[in-house]
């Protein structure tokens, strides 16, 4: 784990490492400076005259300054290093969330990568810091004060060797205990960000349904399991600090009375005065980098858990893989279903698709059918391989997407997805996501086959129109047609869309499908629709039925032979006369 994480230092080795050598200075000034005192009050007790006071106070002022430049440089160092290690390991953890499949989101759940994204890299990144500045500073300070200390004090400086392996031992307990509960603490601040995440995407239909006072409810109730949680977890590490006071009273009564003893029983010949002030002194530093190592254990702890999650990112390896020598050039847009079986878990009884065989030819059109639950969607996804099957083999131009360049794969094969999404910026911005070199002349071209030109030009701004985040400033069907002229500037050999224009009017439904048939002819489309008018003058209509493909023919051939066909075009155009 920590070599994973040392990774992500890189172009910052160079700050990380000046960050602990300046702090030695820090901390080599500071530990000399109490010993030069001590020289300078016994000075003064033999009665030193002026200029050796003014020569040791100069002595001091720049041990001073020294030490408060080393402090400064240590602390800016630390804070560039710091930052540029939580910028490394976001990029990393983005990267690698973006080679995931869908089948690796489902596993970690889009709100638990949020948090380890932010919560995590930060109490990571805090850690980081304190590890390459104060854990380099106390142990430092710790380990010079006490051989000073033992070397000025003799036996009374056992006192801190008593002190150090309780204090430890109470320390290690804390972290024995406390570690399991930031595991499950982490867990539920996971879900609670996933609370926060639905209800703010979902906050129109929260308030069609007036339904904000049970969300503030789940959202309370969530929040309150994550304050008890912490509450028992900061209960356990607040007996850090009793634990450090008790070691520290202790240091400061014995260490007073033992030297005032040595003093007094010789006379003031085993120690003066000034060895008494510098083992004092010591002994606070001792204390104060006691106290610094149990803050450091305290964020170490907490930052344990986070720095394992982000791990458990960083270690999985995409279930989805280029070849070793993948294919680069897509022939053409036929596709062919071989004995296709598909299930999301592999441990699943049941498979989500079985027994698939199909071959259509580049250029069809194909529509598909089929109530919820039918397996349409999946179908699609493993063309442009979003998932691989189970069972037999799906091709693309005669060759098993699995032996495709990725990335050359799905620049041929335009999904418009079901949850269309359009991301904050204007709708040039937009739709150069399918082609980041696209004209204006063929943005305009898409729009218009996509039957999205009119309503661009009819705002003011045209094509420079701020979109809202998700779309939140334009309606359904004008999102859908957005989605599809994106897809278009692609320049796709195959175009799936999965139910694209359900918020279409059938009007506007029935232009774009004649536009697709009339400018698009040697492009493969898959459209899956629930409406029968959408599909019916396909050259091939799939029929699908719990993940099985039920039928397949044209429109009259279905209506002949398929009762599920029959039943829904009957439905729909009965419906249709009612209503005239």
């Amino acid at each position: 784990m920590f070599k994973k994480l040392l990774g992500c230092i890189r172009d910052n080795k160079k700050h990380t490492i000046l960050t602990p050598l300046f702090m030695v200075g820090e901390v080599g000034l500071e530990c000399t400076l109490p010993m030069i005192t001590g020289q300078l009050i016994d000075a003064i007790k033999d009665g030193a005259d002026m200029n050796l006071i003014l020569r040791y106070g100069i002595i001091l002022i720049l041990m001073a300054t020294g030490s408060m430049c080393c402090g400064i440089l240590s602390g800016w160092f630390a804070a560039s290093a710091g930052a540029g290690f939580a910028r490394n390991l976001r990029h990393d953890l983005f990267a690698k969330v973006q080679s995931f499949s869908f089948s690796n989101i489902d596993k970690f759940s889009t709100s638990s990568l949020v948090t380890r994204l932010t919560t995590d890299v930060t109490n990571v990144q805090m850690a980081f810091m304190m590890i390459i500045r104060t854990a380099v500073r106390s142990p430092l300070m710790l380990v010079f004060a006490i051989t000073m200390s033992i070397r000025m004090g003799g036996t009374i400086a056992l006192v801190f060797l008593v002190t150090v392996p309780i204090l430890g031992f109470g320390l290690f307990y804390i972290a024995r205990k406390a570690m399991p509960m930031f595991k499950a603490v982490f867990k539920k601040y996971d879900k609670l960000n996933n609370s926060v995440q639905e209800n703010v995407k979902g906050m129109r239909v929260v308030k069609s349904f007036v339904r904000e006072d049970y969300e503030k409810q789940k959202f309370g109730a969530a929040s309150e399991d994550v304050r008890n949680d912490f509450t028992r977890v900061e209960k356990l590490l607040a007996i850090n600090n009793p634990l450090m006071l008790l070691a520290m009273y202790i240091c400061m009564i014995a260490i007073p009375l033992l030297t005032a003893k040595v003093i007094i029983s010789s006379g003031g010949s085993a120690m003066d005065v000034g060895a008494l002030s510098t083992l004092i002194t010591y002994s606070m530093q001792i204390l104060m980098s006691l106290m610094m190592v149990s803050m450091i254990f305290v964020m170490i702890t907490i930052s344990g858990e986070a720095a394992r999650r982000i791990v458990e990112v960083l270690d999985t390896e995409p279930t989805l893989k280029n070849p070793s020598a993948p294919v680069t050039e897509v022939a053409d847009g036929s596709i062919d279903f071989e004995n296709v079986s598909f299930k999301y878990n592999p441990d699943a009884a049941a498979y989500a698709l079985a027994d698939v065989n199909l071959h259509i030819p580049s250029g069809a059109t194909v529509g598909i059918l089929g109530g919820t639950g039918s397996a349409k969607t999946t179908l699609i996804q493993l063309i442009s391989r979003l998932y691989d099957v189970s069972e037999g083999s799906v091709k693309v131009g005669g060759v098993d997407v699995r032996d495709y360049d990725m990335e050359v794969l799905r620049n041929k094969v335009a999904v418009v997805l079901q949850k269309n999404v359009l991301f904050s910026g204007t709708v040039a911005e937009n739709l150069r996501w399918g082609d980041p070199n696209a004209s204006e002349e063929e943005m305009i071209r898409a729009c218009k086959q996509a039957q999205a030109h009119d309503f661009i030009i009819a705002h003011p701004e045209g094509y420079d129109r701020y979109i809202e985040q998700g779309g939140a400033n334009v309606s359904g069907g004008q999102k859908q047609r957005l989605c599809i002229a994106r897809a278009l500037l692609k320049k796709p050999k195959i175009l799936i869309l999965d139910d694209s224009t359900s918020a279409v009017d059938t009007q506007t439904d029935a232009k774009i499908r004649k536009a697709f048939r009339e400018e698009l002819p040697d492009i493969t489309k898959l459209i899956i629709a629930q409406r029968v008018a959408s599909v019916q003058d396909a050259d091939i209509i799939l029929v699908m039925e719990n993940g099985r493909v039920a039928a397949q023919g044209t429109h009259e051939e279905l209506l002949a032979s398929n009762e599920i066909y029959r039943e829904v075009y009957t439905s729909q155009t009965k419906g249709g006369e009612e209503d005239a």
